[in-house]
């Protein structure tokens, strides 16, 4: 038995040193960085000092995530302004009645708040900082407020927020004095965002955050402020991470108890009603 146990030991180590590069690359990105998270001051307060009355939502990514996300904003009443890649989906928005646009920096400009859902860091960057991006127009911006809920390294979402920050608003009215950006990633997948029952996990300014929660909360039930730009993105590396070793644990576990003679279901029943239960 303790030699059976040892292997398993090895192989889970195995496991999750394969699974687990890239969270750890993301991991040590925290570990490494010489500047602090909390760029920016928090609050404690139940309200914001920005106006959280936003009419114009731009939504750029419209895949599995983002597709139902946007189809939540309509529903909330948003004017909702789009952009994709995919030809295709972007026709479809159009016979539905939705403003399209070509390019991210056309949704910025018919945008009060633009939400990115993207696959990748460099795909964000590319809406950001690339030709006909969200900061095209130099150091003008039209909206309020830029958040990203995709799952990307902190690092690349403090850089943004910087860069956001640093912009001047083309018109500046209910309090908002400069730009602000959220990073927001999501967690639920799929169901969730079709059923409006997301987790969004916010860093940056506190302010930006009380003002964007009802928007936020018009795709999810929870919206939950987890500090200083970047914040929101290291939380989402943290859960991916608390997720990926419970699902290697379990499987594992079952592995090991089928290898005694017990089989899968009846291992199942016992962790969905004992302390082994996880998910």
């Amino acid at each position: 038995m303790a030699m059976r146990m040892r292997t398993y030991g090895h192989r889970l180590r195995a496991l999750l040193s394969n699974s687990f590069s890239k969270v750890e690359h993301q991991s040590q990105q925290l570990l490494v960085s010489s500047s602090p998270f909390h760029s920016f001051p928090t609050r404690s307060f139940a309200s914001s000092n920005l106006s959280s009355h936003f009419e114009s939502v731009g939504f750029i990514g419209l895949g599995n995530m983002g597709s139902r996300m946007a189809n939540n904003l309509l529903k909330a009443g948003y004017k909702v302004t789009v952009h994709d890649v995919n030809c295709n989906v972007m026709k479809m928005y159009s016979d539905m009645g939705v403003s399209t646009k070509q390019t991210p920096f056309e949704v910025a400009e018919a945008s009060e708040v633009v939400i990115t859902m993207l696959p990748s860091s460099s795909h964000v960057l590319e809406v950001y900082n690339g030709p006909n991006g969200l900061l095209h127009g130099g150091s003008l911006l039209t909206p309020r407020l830029l958040i990203d809920s995709s799952t990307i390294d902190p690092q690349t979402s403090r850089k943004l927020s910087v860069s956001v920050s640093n912009c001047t608003l083309k018109d500046t009215k209910d309090n908002w004095e400069s730009p602000l950006m959220l990073d927001a990633p999501v967690s639920g997948g799929v169901v969730a965002a079709e059923a409006g029952t997301l987790t969004f996990m916010v860093g940056g300014s506190e302010d930006a955050y009380l003002a964007a929660k009802s928007l936020l909360l018009s795709m999810g039930k929870n919206a939950i402020f987890c500090g200083g730009p970047g914040t929101g993105s290291a939380a989402k590396i943290c859960n991916n991470l608390a997720v990926a070793v419970s699902m290697l644990g379990v499987s594992e576990a079952l592995a090991l108890g089928q290898s005694l003679g017990i089989t899968a279901s009846t291992l199942t029943k016992i962790f969905n009603c004992s302390s082994a239960r996880c998910w």
